[in-house]
Protein backbone atom coordinates (compact mmCIF):
# COMPACT_ATOMS: atom_id res chain seq x y z
CA UNK A 1 0.00 0.00 0.00
CA UNK A 2 1.18 3.51 -0.78
CA UNK A 3 2.85 4.98 2.33
CA UNK A 4 0.94 8.28 2.18
CA UNK A 5 -2.40 6.50 1.80
CA UNK A 6 -1.53 4.26 4.74
CA UNK A 7 -0.33 7.13 6.95
CA UNK A 8 -3.42 9.27 6.42
CA UNK A 9 -5.98 6.47 5.87
CA UNK A 10 -7.00 7.79 2.43
CA UNK A 11 -7.76 6.15 -0.92
CA UNK A 12 -5.51 8.28 -3.15
CA UNK A 13 -2.15 9.93 -2.26
CA UNK A 14 -3.57 13.37 -3.03
CA UNK A 15 -3.47 16.18 -0.46
CA UNK A 16 -5.34 19.46 -0.85
CA UNK A 17 -3.32 22.50 0.11
CA UNK A 18 -4.53 24.34 3.22
CA UNK A 19 -4.75 27.69 1.44
CA UNK A 20 -5.79 30.92 3.15
CA UNK A 21 -9.24 32.15 2.12
CA UNK A 22 -9.81 29.08 -0.07
CA UNK A 23 -9.69 26.06 2.22
CA UNK A 24 -12.85 26.07 4.29
CA UNK A 25 -14.94 23.09 5.37
CA UNK A 26 -16.69 22.73 2.00
CA UNK A 27 -13.43 22.27 0.11
CA UNK A 28 -11.75 20.08 2.72
CA UNK A 29 -14.74 17.75 3.08
CA UNK A 30 -15.21 17.52 -0.70
CA UNK A 31 -11.59 16.44 -1.22
CA UNK A 32 -11.83 13.89 1.58
CA UNK A 33 -15.12 12.56 0.19
CA UNK A 34 -13.41 12.14 -3.19
CA UNK A 35 -10.67 9.95 -1.70
CA UNK A 36 -7.94 12.48 -0.98
CA UNK A 37 -6.99 14.35 2.19
CA UNK A 38 -8.75 17.67 2.65
CA UNK A 39 -7.14 20.34 4.81
CA UNK A 40 -8.71 23.33 6.52
CA UNK A 41 -6.60 26.48 6.14
CA UNK A 42 -6.21 27.77 9.69
CA UNK A 43 -4.05 30.66 8.50
CA UNK A 44 -7.09 32.76 7.60
CA UNK A 45 -9.25 31.78 10.58
CA UNK A 46 -9.60 33.07 14.12
CA UNK A 47 -9.53 30.18 16.60
CA UNK A 48 -13.30 29.95 17.07
CA UNK A 49 -13.83 30.20 13.31
CA UNK A 50 -11.49 27.25 12.93
CA UNK A 51 -13.53 25.29 15.47
CA UNK A 52 -16.68 26.05 13.48
CA UNK A 53 -15.10 24.76 10.28
CA UNK A 54 -13.82 21.61 12.01
CA UNK A 55 -17.31 20.84 13.32
CA UNK A 56 -18.90 21.43 9.90
CA UNK A 57 -16.26 19.29 8.16
CA UNK A 58 -16.98 16.45 10.58
CA UNK A 59 -20.65 16.64 9.59
CA UNK A 60 -19.87 16.79 5.86
CA UNK A 61 -17.50 13.81 5.61
CA UNK A 62 -16.89 10.54 7.38
CA UNK A 63 -13.41 10.38 5.90
CA UNK A 64 -10.16 11.70 7.30
CA UNK A 65 -9.39 15.41 7.07
CA UNK A 66 -6.81 17.66 8.68
CA UNK A 67 -5.78 21.24 9.40
CA UNK A 68 -2.94 23.27 7.91
CA UNK A 69 -1.33 25.60 10.46
CA UNK A 70 1.23 28.30 9.52
CA UNK A 71 3.37 28.41 12.67
CA UNK A 72 4.21 32.11 12.43
CA UNK A 73 0.57 33.15 12.73
CA UNK A 74 -0.72 34.68 15.99
CA UNK A 75 -3.00 32.90 18.49
CA UNK A 76 -1.06 29.68 17.98
CA UNK A 77 -1.75 28.30 21.46
CA UNK A 78 -5.50 28.75 21.03
CA UNK A 79 -5.43 27.16 17.57
CA UNK A 80 -3.52 24.11 18.78
CA UNK A 81 -5.79 23.72 21.80
CA UNK A 82 -8.86 23.66 19.57
CA UNK A 83 -7.24 21.10 17.29
CA UNK A 84 -6.61 18.91 20.32
CA UNK A 85 -10.07 19.40 21.81
CA UNK A 86 -11.78 18.62 18.50
CA UNK A 87 -9.59 15.54 18.03
CA UNK A 88 -8.31 16.52 14.60
CA UNK A 89 -6.23 13.51 13.48
CA UNK A 90 -3.79 15.22 11.11
CA UNK A 91 -1.97 18.57 11.16
CA UNK A 92 0.19 20.03 8.40
CA UNK A 93 2.49 22.77 9.67
CA UNK A 94 4.43 25.37 7.71
CA UNK A 95 6.19 28.74 7.98
CA UNK A 96 8.12 28.00 11.15
CA UNK A 97 10.20 25.47 13.04
CA UNK A 98 8.66 21.99 13.29
CA UNK A 99 10.53 21.44 16.56
CA UNK A 100 8.19 23.76 18.49
CA UNK A 101 4.86 21.91 18.11
CA UNK A 102 5.54 18.47 16.63
CA UNK A 103 6.19 16.78 19.97
CA UNK A 104 3.14 18.41 21.55
CA UNK A 105 0.91 17.24 18.70
CA UNK A 106 2.29 13.71 18.58
CA UNK A 107 1.82 13.34 22.35
CA UNK A 108 -1.88 13.78 21.61
CA UNK A 109 -1.88 11.15 18.88
CA UNK A 110 -1.92 13.62 15.99
CA UNK A 111 -0.10 12.81 12.73
CA UNK A 112 2.20 15.69 11.70
CA UNK A 113 3.51 16.72 8.29
CA UNK A 114 5.61 19.82 7.66
CA UNK A 115 6.15 21.87 4.49
CA UNK A 116 9.77 22.45 3.44
CA UNK A 117 11.59 24.11 0.56
CA UNK A 118 14.97 22.40 0.92
CA UNK A 119 16.63 19.11 1.84
CA UNK A 120 18.24 20.85 4.83
CA UNK A 121 14.85 21.69 6.35
CA UNK A 122 13.56 18.22 5.50
CA UNK A 123 16.34 16.72 7.63
CA UNK A 124 15.43 19.08 10.48
CA UNK A 125 11.84 17.87 10.20
CA UNK A 126 12.94 14.26 10.48
CA UNK A 127 14.98 15.14 13.58
CA UNK A 128 11.91 16.89 15.04
CA UNK A 129 9.88 13.70 14.64
CA UNK A 130 7.39 14.63 11.93
CA UNK A 131 5.63 11.79 10.11
CA UNK A 132 5.98 13.18 6.57
CA UNK A 133 7.31 16.20 4.70
CA UNK A 134 5.81 18.26 1.91
CA UNK A 135 8.58 19.31 -0.47
CA UNK A 136 7.27 22.43 -2.19
CA UNK A 137 8.98 23.85 -5.25
CA UNK A 138 8.99 27.57 -5.99
CA UNK A 139 6.41 27.15 -8.77
CA UNK A 140 3.83 27.02 -6.00
CA UNK A 141 1.48 29.87 -5.18
CA UNK A 142 1.55 31.77 -1.92
CA UNK A 143 4.60 31.86 0.32
CA UNK A 144 7.74 30.23 -1.06
CA UNK A 145 11.16 29.21 0.15
CA UNK A 146 14.03 31.63 -0.32
CA UNK A 147 16.01 28.96 -2.15
CA UNK A 148 13.76 29.20 -5.24
CA UNK A 149 14.36 25.52 -5.99
CA UNK A 150 12.02 24.04 -8.58
CA UNK A 151 9.93 20.97 -7.82
CA UNK A 152 11.84 18.93 -10.40
CA UNK A 153 15.11 19.57 -8.56
CA UNK A 154 13.71 19.58 -5.03
CA UNK A 155 11.90 16.23 -4.90
CA UNK A 156 14.86 13.90 -5.56
CA UNK A 157 17.03 15.98 -3.23
CA UNK A 158 14.55 15.69 -0.35
CA UNK A 159 13.91 12.00 -1.03
CA UNK A 160 17.65 11.37 -0.80
CA UNK A 161 17.93 13.36 2.44
CA UNK A 162 15.20 11.70 4.53
CA UNK A 163 13.56 8.33 5.08
CA UNK A 164 10.12 9.88 5.65
CA UNK A 165 7.23 9.80 3.17
CA UNK A 166 7.69 12.75 0.81
CA UNK A 167 4.75 14.66 -0.64
CA UNK A 168 5.52 16.72 -3.74
CA UNK A 169 4.01 20.18 -4.15
CA UNK A 170 4.38 23.06 -6.59
CA UNK A 171 3.31 23.00 -10.23
CA UNK A 172 1.14 19.87 -9.99
CA UNK A 173 -2.32 20.03 -11.55
CA UNK A 174 -2.70 16.87 -13.62
CA UNK A 175 -2.37 13.12 -13.43
CA UNK A 176 0.72 13.31 -15.64
CA UNK A 177 2.38 15.76 -13.22
CA UNK A 178 1.42 13.50 -10.33
CA UNK A 179 3.09 10.56 -12.07
CA UNK A 180 6.20 12.65 -12.77
CA UNK A 181 6.49 13.63 -9.11
CA UNK A 182 6.18 10.04 -7.99
CA UNK A 183 8.70 8.93 -10.61
CA UNK A 184 11.14 11.32 -8.92
CA UNK A 185 10.58 9.54 -5.63
CA UNK A 186 7.59 11.28 -4.05
CA UNK A 187 5.03 9.13 -2.27
CA UNK A 188 2.15 11.53 -2.91
CA UNK A 189 1.27 15.01 -4.11
CA UNK A 190 -0.24 18.17 -2.68
CA UNK A 191 -2.27 20.41 -4.96
CA UNK A 192 -3.19 24.01 -4.23
CA UNK A 193 -4.02 26.06 -7.31
CA UNK A 194 -6.27 23.46 -8.92
CA UNK A 195 -8.42 23.17 -5.80
CA UNK A 196 -8.33 26.93 -5.18
CA UNK A 197 -10.56 27.47 -8.22
CA UNK A 198 -12.87 24.52 -7.60
CA UNK A 199 -16.57 25.10 -7.01
CA UNK A 200 -16.18 24.25 -3.32
CA UNK A 201 -13.32 26.68 -2.72
CA UNK A 202 -14.30 29.67 -0.59
CA UNK A 203 -12.34 32.04 -2.84
CA UNK A 204 -14.29 34.87 -4.50
CA UNK A 205 -15.91 33.96 -7.86
CA UNK A 206 -14.08 36.86 -9.51
CA UNK A 207 -10.74 35.50 -8.33
CA UNK A 208 -11.58 32.06 -9.72
CA UNK A 209 -12.59 33.52 -13.08
CA UNK A 210 -9.39 35.55 -13.23
CA UNK A 211 -7.27 32.45 -12.60
CA UNK A 212 -8.97 30.49 -15.41
CA UNK A 213 -7.77 33.14 -17.86
CA UNK A 214 -4.16 33.20 -16.69
CA UNK A 215 -1.27 32.83 -19.14
CA UNK A 216 2.39 31.92 -18.74
CA UNK A 217 4.27 34.62 -16.87
CA UNK A 218 1.18 36.08 -15.20
CA UNK A 219 2.58 35.23 -11.75
CA UNK A 220 5.87 36.31 -10.21
CA UNK A 221 7.66 36.05 -6.89
CA UNK A 222 7.53 39.26 -4.87
CA UNK A 223 8.29 40.66 -1.40
CA UNK A 224 11.53 38.70 -1.16
CA UNK A 225 12.86 40.98 1.59
CA UNK A 226 9.90 39.92 3.74
CA UNK A 227 8.73 36.41 2.86
CA UNK A 228 8.79 35.45 -0.84
CA UNK A 229 5.26 35.06 -2.19
CA UNK A 230 4.01 34.21 -5.68
CA UNK A 231 1.41 36.71 -6.85
CA UNK A 232 -0.72 37.50 -9.86
CA UNK A 233 0.62 40.56 -11.65
CA UNK A 234 -2.07 43.12 -10.82
CA UNK A 235 -1.90 46.76 -9.71
CA UNK A 236 -0.76 45.86 -6.20
CA UNK A 237 2.00 43.65 -7.61
CA UNK A 238 3.09 46.48 -9.92
CA UNK A 239 3.51 48.86 -6.98
CA UNK A 240 5.44 46.22 -5.03
CA UNK A 241 7.72 45.62 -8.02
CA UNK A 242 8.37 49.35 -8.39
CA UNK A 243 9.17 49.67 -4.69
CA UNK A 244 11.54 46.70 -4.80
CA UNK A 245 13.31 47.94 -7.91
CA UNK A 246 13.87 51.32 -6.24
CA UNK A 247 15.49 49.63 -3.23
CA UNK A 248 12.65 49.79 -0.71
CA UNK A 249 13.50 48.38 2.69
CA UNK A 250 11.51 45.93 4.79
CA UNK A 251 9.57 48.59 6.69
CA UNK A 252 8.47 50.33 3.50
CA UNK A 253 7.37 47.01 2.02
CA UNK A 254 5.48 46.10 5.20
CA UNK A 255 3.65 49.43 5.01
CA UNK A 256 2.79 48.81 1.36
CA UNK A 257 1.52 45.33 2.15
CA UNK A 258 -0.55 46.47 5.11
CA UNK A 259 -2.99 44.06 6.73
CA UNK A 260 -5.69 41.89 5.26
CA UNK A 261 -4.62 42.31 1.65
CA UNK A 262 -4.91 38.59 0.81
CA UNK A 263 -8.45 38.55 2.21
CA UNK A 264 -9.23 41.69 0.23
CA UNK A 265 -8.21 39.99 -3.00
CA UNK A 266 -8.84 36.26 -2.76
CA UNK A 267 -11.92 36.32 -0.51
CA UNK A 268 -13.52 39.70 -1.20
CA UNK A 269 -12.65 39.94 -4.89
CA UNK A 270 -10.62 43.15 -5.21
CA UNK A 271 -8.62 42.00 -8.21
CA UNK A 272 -6.44 45.10 -8.50
CA UNK A 273 -5.50 46.03 -4.93
CA UNK A 274 -5.69 42.54 -3.40
CA UNK A 275 -2.77 40.20 -2.77
CA UNK A 276 -3.68 37.45 -5.26
CA UNK A 277 -1.73 34.27 -4.51
CA UNK A 278 -1.69 31.44 -7.07
CA UNK A 279 0.87 29.07 -8.59
CA UNK A 280 2.54 29.05 -12.00
CA UNK A 281 0.39 26.08 -12.96
CA UNK A 282 -2.60 28.43 -13.05
CA UNK A 283 -1.75 28.95 -16.73
CA UNK A 284 -3.03 25.38 -17.30
CA UNK A 285 -6.31 25.82 -15.41
CA UNK A 286 -9.14 26.93 -17.68
CA UNK A 287 -12.35 25.97 -15.87
CA UNK A 288 -14.12 25.97 -12.52
CA UNK A 289 -15.29 22.46 -11.61
CA UNK A 290 -16.52 20.43 -8.65
CA UNK A 291 -13.84 18.67 -6.63
CA UNK A 292 -15.27 15.25 -7.53
CA UNK A 293 -14.69 15.96 -11.24
CA UNK A 294 -11.19 17.29 -10.60
CA UNK A 295 -10.22 14.22 -8.59
CA UNK A 296 -11.66 11.80 -11.14
CA UNK A 297 -9.69 13.43 -13.97
CA UNK A 298 -6.54 13.59 -11.85
CA UNK A 299 -6.57 9.89 -11.00
CA UNK A 300 -7.61 8.74 -14.47
CA UNK A 301 -4.90 10.97 -15.94
CA UNK A 302 -2.35 9.37 -13.62
CA UNK A 303 -3.17 5.86 -14.83
CA UNK A 304 -3.42 6.91 -18.48
CA UNK A 305 0.02 8.52 -18.26
CA UNK A 306 1.41 5.47 -16.51
CA UNK A 307 0.14 3.20 -19.28
CA UNK A 308 1.65 5.50 -21.90
CA UNK A 309 5.05 5.31 -20.22
CA UNK A 310 4.79 1.54 -19.96
CA UNK A 311 4.28 1.31 -23.72
CA UNK A 312 7.61 2.99 -24.47
CA UNK A 313 10.22 0.75 -26.03
CA UNK A 314 13.81 0.79 -24.91
CA UNK A 315 15.84 3.65 -26.31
Amino acid sequence: MNSVCKLFSIKYPVIQGGMVWCSGWRLASAVSNAGGLGLLGAGSMHPETLREHIVKAKSATRNTFGVNVPLLYPEMEAVMQIISEEKVPIVFTSAGSPAKWTGWLKERGIIVAHVVSSALFARKCEMAGVDAVVAEGFEAGGHNGREETTTLALIPSVCKAVSLPVIAAGGIASGAAMLAAMALGADGVQLGSLFAVSEESSAHPGFKELVTGMKEGDTMLALKKLTPVRLIRNEFFRRVAEAESSGAGTEELKALLGKGRAKKGIFEGDLEEGELEIGQVSALIDRIEPVAVIMERLISGFYTSKEKINRYQEF
